[in-house]
Order: structure tokens, then C-alpha cells, then sequence
């Protein structure tokens, strides 16, 4: 297989739109590995369905990430860059970013488990969720791992817990600014009624909070979540900059620098609608340090959440066209891939737009003239569609249909629909012969895996007991 030789949207500046080194185009590599999947046997009739991780690409998003804040932050500056482990919750994963300098913010039980599984250590590791058990507490404090608790409730819990037992945890509230929310209602978590942390508009909730401080000082950190897809940057950095203003008063008013560091989230939108990495994570960082100037001073410690952002651009979800047809005169391509992989996109396309491309039988990007197709997934339901009346080359048997950008909340998400089985996940990167070697990341689920998920060991349990 030839070598890579694309340079895509590269300027000449040597660097690529996103702010990472000049190098091989996403797109071109994409291209290189589907034609490799089909060519080595990990989709075809047999496996009709597959997930595809570009590691090249994430290295370079990683990369990204710690050089936008690294340029706009004070030397010797504590920071951590957390992945949202929810965004893509694979082990080989969470891996291969602990291995580029990212820990793990975490927010279940499952989730935490996944990260130890991977290696992230406790120190690098945060803990973030609305409903935390006590066990949960006891077993973050007893590890060291950092937690955030989301509302008076669960401090009061962790007041029992500091004083029963000493902890190396770093703990912290997080607080809801209520700056308001973006395009996508059900992922604005800055509402005023947003179910996540302290209302800090709400009556009393400012006070409380700063009186929660004063009365504990191992209460370190000041946490705050805005960000998320459709939300505009500025409306991010402004509940960044309200958070900020709310530590300074705690610490003012303590008398000493009691709140040392402040975790600002992630939640960094992704372009949907081109191969192009924008926002970016330089555009983010210098927006904030012209926002939060003293943010980024040293005197404070800072993690990040970042998660969409890391994963989107570098995953596909490649289905074979079991069936070509046309109905009401429209052409239909009925595909391996649907609400299993991609339910936000079938139950809220507006919201949840994908680009789909198309690949030729063997794993080429197809030719012709645009027609008006759409791209159906396999469940039992009408609406299961990837894509709905959109212009492409004409799919026909055989050929692929590539849901693009669906590295991060898609293909590890998957919805048991029809006892729909999971698909394999593959890493892929060069190989030293310039080709495309394959890694795998997740198996493909078994029949005899679903069998046993749906209680195939209890069969008699119903009939034979009552």
C-alpha cells in the first residue's frame, strides 16, 4: 500500500488548522484505512460493521491540547488535562492518552474502573458525578483521587468520611455560574435549573458556598462545568470568569490561599461539517487568558475536562450496504449501521448531524454524479436513519458508507436495539512499510455474549420458580 503523502489543510506555516505539527491530512488517512479494513478482512460480509480510531490523530489532539495552555500559562504551573472517560470509555484508549500526559476524569463507578484498568493513577484522576454513593466517596478518598462534590448533601457526606478516616484527596464544590446554555438544551449543564452543582444565583447559594470554605479548610478547590456542544466560547469563558471571581472572594475573605487550584471542565465544541478542527484548543486558551487573565498568572492550579474534543474528529463507523432500494422515488441504502451506534444522531438529527461518505466495494472513496439517497441503519423502526436525503455518489450492494467524526460518544456507546451486536474497534497508524497497521481496541460482541447479558443463564428462572 502506498505511503501517505497528503498534507490537507496545512498552512505554511507548518502547522495544521487545529495548531498541531504539518502532517499526513485526517482525510487521506481515513481513506487509507478503510480501504486497508476492507483489504485485510476487518469488514465485509462477515463483519458488516466496524469502528475505526485514527491514533495519529489523537497523539496530535492531545499534543494540541497541552500546547495551547502551555503557551498561555505561567511557568512551573500545575495542570492537569482529565478526559472525559464518557466521551469514549475504552481501556486501550485511556491508554494511549495517559501515555500523551491526559488523566481521566471520571463520573461512576465503571467509569473509575476503566481508568485504573488503563494505568491512570489516582493523582491524575477526578471524580465527577451528580449521584456519588457513600461507597463511592470512601473508595476516592481511600485511593487519593480527586472529587468534586456537587451539592450540600454530598459535602455533608464527605465531612463524615474526612473525619473518620485522613485522605490525600484534593476536594472541591462545583458550582453551577447559570450563565446560560447553548443550542443543545439537554447538554447545557449552565442553566438556571441545570441539575449539576451549586446555583450560585439561586438566594443564599453565593454565601453558602464561601461559608462552606471558611468552615473547611480541605476544601482546596473551586469546580465549574459549561461547556458542551452548541455552546459558544464566550459564554464558556464567561462562567470560567465567574468561577474565577467566586475563588478570589473565597480567598480573600479566608485570608489566606485556601482554594489552590480550579478545575474549569472541558466540554470544547466539534465542527460536524468539515474535516476541520475548529474551535480550537489555542482559540479556547487565548480567549481565556484574555477573559481570565489571572487564571493563568500561577497562582492557581488548573484541570481540565476536555472530552468530545479529543476523540470526534478521529473516529468512523464503517458499515457495508446490505441493500440498495428505492422508495417514493428516492434511493435508500440500507446499512449495518443505525441507533446502535449513532442514537443521538437517529432520535435528534438536527441536533446530531453526520456526514456520510461513501466507499466502493473495495474500501475506495466512490465516484459519480451526487443523488438524493438516504442512509438507513438495520434496526425495526422507520426513523432508524444515519442520513436523510442527502446528495452523495449512489450507493449500491457492497459498497461502504463511512459515518464520519464518530470517535467520542457514538461507536462506544452502543444501544442493545434489536439484540444488535457491537462492533470491533481497530486503532489504526502506519505500518513501516507506509502502509495501515490495525490495533485492536474492542472485539466484536458474540452471540453468545448477548445471549448471556439477557439472561441466557437464568432461562428457567421464571418458569421453574413460580
Amino acid at each position: 500500500m502506498a505511503a501517505y503523502t497528503g498534507t490537507g489543510d496545512a498552512d505554511a506555516t507548518g502547522e495544521e488548522p487545529d495548531g498541531t505539527p504539518k502532517g499526513p491530512d485526517g482525510g487521506l488517512r481515513r481513506d487509507e484505512a478503510v480501504r486497508a479494513a476492507v483489504e485485510q478482512g476487518l469488514v465485509g460480509p462477515l463483519s458488516p460493521i466496524v469502528g475505526l480510531l485514527d491514533i495519529t490523530g489523537i497523539r496530535a489532539s492531545a499534543a494540541a491540547l497541552h500546547a495551547a495552555f502551555d503557551a498561555v500559562t505561567a511557568p512551573g504551573t500545575p495542570v492537569l488535562h482529565a478526559f472525559a472517560v464518557k466521551a469514549t470509555p475504552l481501556v486501550p484508549v485511556l491508554r494511549l492518552l495517559r501515555r500523551e500526559g491526559i488523566g481521566a476524569e471520571v463520573a461512576s463507578p465503571g467509569e473509575l474502573a476503566l481508568a485504573r484498568a488503563a494505568g491512570v493513577p489516582p493523582s491524575r484522576t477526578v471524580l465527577d458525578s451528580p449521584a456519588k454513593t457513600p461507597a463511592e466517596l470512601r473508595e476516592a478518598l481511600a485511593l487519593g483521587i480527586a472529587v468534586n462534590a456537587d451539592n450540600p448533601q454530598e459535602l455533608y457526606r464527605l465531612d463524615a468520611l474526612v473525619q473518620s478516616a485522613s485522605t490525600r484527596s484534593p476536594i472541591g464544590i462545583r458550582v453551577n455560574p447559570q450563565v446560560g446554555g447553548g443550542s443543545i438544551g439537554a447538554l447545557s449543564t449552565a442553566t438556571a435549573t441545570s441539575k449539576f452543582g451549586v446555583a450560585l444565583r439561586d438566594e443564599g447559594a453565593r454565601e453558602w458556598v464561601v461559608r462552606a470554605y471558611l468552615d473547611r479548610p480541605w476544601l482546596t478547590r473551586l469546580h465549574a462545568h459549561s461547556g458542551s456542544q452548541g455552546m459558544p466560547l464566550e459564554l464558556m469563558a464567561r462562567a470560567v470568569a465567574e468561577t474565577y471571581g467566586l475563588a478570589e472572594e473565597i480567598n480573600e475573605r479566608a485570608g489566606r490561599r485556601q482554594i489552590d487550584t480550579l478545575d474549569i471542565g472541558g466540554g470544547l465544541p466539534v465542527n460536524f461539517g468539515s474535516d476541520t478542527h475548529t474551535p480550537t484548543y489555542e482559540e479556547y486558551a487565548r480567549l481565556l487568558a484574555a477573559t481570565v487573565p489571572g487564571l493563568f498568572d500561577g497562582r492557581y492550579g488548573l484541570v481540565t475536562e476536555f472530552g468530545r474534543s479529543l476523540l470526534a474528529k478521529h473516529g468512523v463507523v464503517l458499515a457495508r450496504v446490505e441493500y440498495a432500494k428505492s422508495a417514493g422515488g428516492r434511493a435508500i441504502a440500507v446499512t449495518h449501521a443505525g441507533v446502535q451506534v449513532a442514537a443521538r444522531t437517529v432520535y435528534a438529527p438536527r441536533s446530531w448531524p453526520l456526514r456520510v461518505a461513501a466507499y466502493d466495494t473495495k474500501g475506495r472513496p466512490k465516484a459519480g454524479p451526487d443523488v438524493v439517497q438516504d442512509v438507513a441503519g438495520p434496526a425495526c423502526f422507520a426513523g432508524d436513519l444515519l442520513a436523510e436525503e442527502r446528495s452523495m455518489p449512489l450507493l449500491e450492494q457492497g459498497d461502504y458508507a463511512a459515518a464520519l467524526d464518530t470517535g467520542a460518544y457514538y461507536f462506544a456507546h452502543h444501544y442493545a436495539y434489536n439484540s444488535l451486536a457491537r462492533p470491533g474497534i481497530y486503532g489504526f497508524g502506519p505500518d513501516k512499510a507506509g502502509g495501515v497497521r490495525f490495533a485492536v481496541v474492542r472485539t466484536p460482541q458474540t452471540l453468545d455474549e448477548i445471549v448471556a447479558e439477557s439472561g441466557g443463564a437464568h432461562a428457567e428462572s421464571l418458569t421453574g420458580t413460580f
